[in-house]
């Protein structure tokens, strides 16, 4: 049977250790006679599934005592309306936005946000395509905005920040890190707020995460839902509504998994290679076009063209025969697109890299 490769940017693959451990358990947790499917979340049985893994993200993440960490539903896209119902309370109204333009994700959160408060745009592409974060001394900031939101990895386009931006005061800087949170190190105290879908690294979609500072709880507006409301999430450690338990059980096996793994840094330099692997074969020649600046260019997301796109179908129908699946770019933008996530093994980027090598000729 062919070994099959998943490339898809979300839901993604998952480690085949977690999803074995979660056939394993899937009609008795440890005993219980449950499957965690089953199980109250007021149990004592999930509430350890759920400060294990708090526990085990704090670790893998360095997270400060004075941060929380919130499983929330939603999405990346009702954290685009959530945010701004929590932090706006802080300011003097009306308030503005400040957000960095640099792919369609960050447009999205651009859109969302301006139904809530003024928007700027402190910086945006020199043209029509995304193909680079806009440099730091560009940005037309806002003094006193509300917070200062980018998207530090644009999955649609391809477009990874290598920097953190400084911010202005005490501006929150707010980042939307779903497609590529823990698949490298970051200075958590650096951010306000971190919020991330689960469902790209971290586990099963349904499940979206918060880490949020102390200080930028209890500020919600009065018409945000009480059940999106950091300080009322944090307070009930996120069981003021019933959690997305499975997901909340899976993300904890994917935390345990990486602490085996040596955690974020040693993922970290696996994803440099894999990464380096694949762009290696693009650039080989004009055969693939990856149109990113090379100092942008996301680990975890690569879209690619081919120079005759007229071959487009045959290149997915072949990748397709040889077990690599989910390689159509997205709607919005074409070409192809290879999610190399941290459950990505080498082994799937190389016979990606060894297929393109195959029908390009070489």
């Amino acid at each position: 049977m062919t070994h099959i490769y998943n490339f898809s940017a979300g839901p993604a693959v998952l480690p085949q250790e977690v999803l074995k451990q979660a056939a394993a358990e899937m009609l008795d947790w440890h005993g219980s006679g449950m499957s965690v499917m089953e199980m109250s979340h007021r149990g004592p049985e999930f509430i350890s599934i759920y400060r294990q893994a708090v526990a085990d993200l704090r670790e893998l993440l360095a997270i400060p005592a004075n941060y929380q960490v919130l499983f929330l539903q939603g999405g990346g896209l009702g954290e685009n309306a959530i945010v701004p119902m929590n932090l706006l309370g802080r300011c003097a109204q009306p308030a503005t936005i400040d957000f960095v333009l640099s792919g369609s994700w960050s447009g999205k959160s651009i859109k969302e946000a301006a139904r809530y408060a003024s928007v700027n745009v402190a910086a945006r592409p020199a043209g029509d395509a995304f193909t680079s974060v806009p440099p730091q001394e560009s940005w037309q900031l806002t003094p006193g905005a509300a917070y200062l939101h980018i998207c530090t990895n644009e999955t649609i386009d391809g477009v990874e920040y290598n920097f953190v931006p400084t911010v202005q005061g005490d501006t929150p800087l707010v980042a939307d890190m779903s497609s590529h949170i823990l698949s490298r190190q970051i200075d958590v105290s650096k951010y306000g707020v971190i919020f991330a879908g689960a469902q790209k690294n971290i586990g099963p979609a349904g499940l979206t995460l918060v880490i949020v500072r102390d200080d930028l709880l209890g500020h919600a507006l009065p018409i945000c839902p009480s059940a999106f409301d950091w300080k009322i999430v944090a307070d009930n450690e996120s069981m003021y509504n019933t959690p997305p338990t499975y997901a909340i059980y899976i993300a904890g096996l994917v935390f345990a998994h990486l602490k085996r793994q040596g955690g974020v840094a040693a993922m970290e330099q696996r994803n440099i290679d894999k990464a380096r692997l694949l762009y290696a074969a693009l650039d080989f020649d004009d055969f693939y076009a990856n149109r990113v600046a090379p100092e942008n260019r996301s680990r975890m997301n690569v879209p690619f063209f081919l120079r005759d796109e007229s071959l487009n179908e045959t290149f997915l129908a072949g990748a397709k025969a040889r077990g690599l699946l989910q390689l159509k770019g997205h709607k919005s933008v074409g070409g192809m697109r290879a999610s190399i996530y941290n459950a990505m093994p080498t082994e799937g980027v190389q016979a990606l890299v060894d297929y393109l090598n195959e029908f390009a000729g070489r």
